[in-house]
């Protein structure tokens, strides 16, 4: 049924959030390692390590670039320019705002894990555009899953961009999504997804803060544009919140418009873990990302089983009705015959059986060898299936055996056996209907 992944972006929502949220999730961090490693994009090491925010404990991850990458194919350069002297020094200490990465940062004493690989080559200063960025994706070892959602991710950032600047999308040349730090940040929230299993996602709301910010173009409202942008093409709902900056990048919106997210959790559901990603900025609101695997409670649990179907119009009905016996007993799930009228407008019956996947080869032995068709009809299905136990109730006259079904509404049914009921009413001469009723 594949993993429902709710992400509560309250505090707002970056790249680096997103992948740590959900590394704390269960993610392997091996497997990410791993497809990063196969990226062909130099000058970066990477930190994977725990930090408190607002007294909780998160896990936080790190794109850290080396001296010739930082700040000049990188988000600090979106947002503040070129700045000189102590202004420079200062931003390099402080937190990436725009894409949320940090070269200091708040971890926990004695917590701190730096599980870094380097990346060597030659460091030049590049501007990429969203096909360098899809090519880049391709050359890495990726799941065939993680590789179409990391293009998906890059197609959502690129559209949004050439809408921001009135560019065709094979123009859109930018610092944010070009950055070093952000094509790993792409390429590592589709892995870690992938890793997951995450099949459907639920995002309630995005939740951005207000004012301005400054990038090397001048100064620009928050939302920023590709975010706003990003907003609108996909109709994420939004917020905008007390807090004075930025809380939600245009890396972290298009994750999010990636996973085409449903709006609305469901009314009732189960928790089966938590993560908790942190980001790099120090707003009131603390830095984080929330994300859980949810199982809703009214969901009603689905298999995979294949009906196969066939028409027969020269066999008797004593031969019909040992075939659906020897189908029953050979592990068909179903198996009934219809009345019909074949293409030459005789009576007929048609076969209609339910079988799991890996049974089929073996009931399709039994029908060949037991009916006189020649062909069998075959397709997949999908069929949901309501949770069940066995029971037993006790009634005046013995025990009864019972099936207890859970609705999705959360009430239950309970089914008396029938033979067991037939059985006791005969025994003791009285209705079934009498017995049948005692059960329920």
């Amino acid at each position: 049924m594949g993993t429902t992944l709710y992400l509560d972006c309250t505090n707002g929502i970056s790249g680096d959030m997103t992948v740590a949220a959900l590394l704390d999730l269960g993610a392997s961090e091996e497997v990410l390692r791993a497809a990063l490693d196969s990226l062909p994009v130099a000058g970066y090491r990477v930190e994977v390590s725990r930090v408190s925010k607002a007294g909780l404990d998160a896990c936080d991850f790190n794109v850290v670039l080396d001296h010739v990458h930082d700040n000049h194919d990188h988000d600090m350069a979106y947002l503040h320019g070129h700045a000189a002297g102590e202004k420079d020094a200062e931003l390099r200490e402080r937190a990436h705002e725009h894409g949320g990465h940090a070269h200091v940062h708040d971890h926990a004493p004695g917590d701190h894990h730096d599980h870094a690989h380097h990346h060597h080559g030659p460091h030049t200063h590049e501007h990429r555009g969203p096909a360098d960025l899809d090519a880049l994706i391709d050359a890495a070892a990726l799941t065939p899953g993680a590789r179409t959602l990391a293009h998906r991710i890059v197609a959502i950032l690129a559209q949004a961009e050439a809408a921001a600047h009135g560019v065709p999308l094979d123009q859109v040349h930018f610092h944010e999504v070009g950055a070093v730090d952000s094509v790993v940040d792409i390429v590592a929230a589709a892995v870690c997804l992938d890793n997951l299993g995450v099949t459907r996602a639920v995002v309630p709301q995005l939740t951005d803060g207000h004012g301005t910010i400054r990038c090397q173009h001048g100064v620009i409202p928050v939302p920023v544009p590709a975010t706003l942008n990003i907003v609108a093409q996909h109709n994420l709902p939004l917020s905008i919140c007390e807090v004075e900056g930025e809380l939600v990048t245009p890396t972290g919106a298009a994750i999010v418009a990636a996973l085409d997210p449903a709006r609305e959790l469901p009314a009732r559901f189960t928790v089966e873990r938590v993560g908790l990603g942190a980001g790099k900025r120090s707003y009131r609101r603390p830095s984080l990302l929330r994300a859980l695997i949810i199982h809703p409670a009214d969901e009603v649990p689905q298999d995979r089983v294949v009906r196969l179907e066939c028409d027969i119009d020269d066999a008797t009905g004593e031969q019909l009705a040992f075939a659906a016996e020897r189908l029953m007993a050979a592990g068909a799930r179903e198996a009934h015959w219809v009345p019909v009228f074949t293409k030459k407008g005789r009576p007929a019956y048609q076969l209609q059986m339910v079988a799991a996947p890996a049974d089929v080869a073996r009931l399709e032995g039994v029908i060949f060898a037991e009916t006189t068709t020649i062909g069998i009809r075959r397709w997949d299905c999908e069929r949901s299936v309501l949770p069940r136990a066995a029971g037993q109730a006790q009634t005046p006259w013995g025990p009864v055996r019972t099936k207890r079904v859970e609705l999705p509404d959360g009430s239950a049914r309970v089914t008396p056996e029938y033979e067991d009921c037939a059985r006791l009413a005969r025994e003791n001469g009285v209705p079934l209907q009498q017995v049948m009723a005692a059960v329920r």
